[in-house]
């Protein structure tokens, strides 16, 4: 497994339990180290290492910190796939400013579904497979 940044890990905690302070000292592989390396501050400013007060579970965590790592993973691949659409936005101010004068028009409107459906299938940059964009 990868390691995991301290900050994105702390900032996924901070999902599940927010507005509360917390220390995280290293990066958990389970209940048992989160139990060890995770303190919440409690309302009364006193920190406190007892999971009954963490308020979340390291399976929680994990889970947050990965739904996290997904929605950064396609915040990256819906910014490459906007860039593409921006680049081809010509085709349809001309299709339409000149009235059909694009005549592979539905091969670019092809293409251009195709980008928007991108993230239906693919998750990160690492595994997209982009389609190609038609002869001008």
């Amino acid at each position: 497994m990868d390691r995991i940044p301290l900050n994105q890990f702390a900032v996924a905690i901070s999902t599940l339990i927010p507005n509360k302070n917390h220390t995280l000292s290293d990066i958990p592989t389970s209940q048992t180290e989160l139990n060890k390396m995770f303190k919440i501050v409690k309302d009364d400013g006193t920190y406190s290492s007892d999971p009954k007060d963490f308020g979340f579970t390291y399976a929680e965590a994990k889970a947050a910190y990965n739904k996290q790592k997904t929605n950064d993973e396609l915040f990256d691949v819906r910014e490459v796939r906007n860039r593409k659409l921006a680049e081809t936005d010509w085709v349809v101010i001309k299709e339409r400013e000149e009235g059909g004068s694009v005549s592979n028009f539905a091969d670019w409107k092809k293409y251009r579904q195709e980008l928007r459906d991108i993230t239906n299938t693919y998750k990160s940059l690492d595994e997209v497979k982009w389609p190609t964009a038609p002869s001008e």
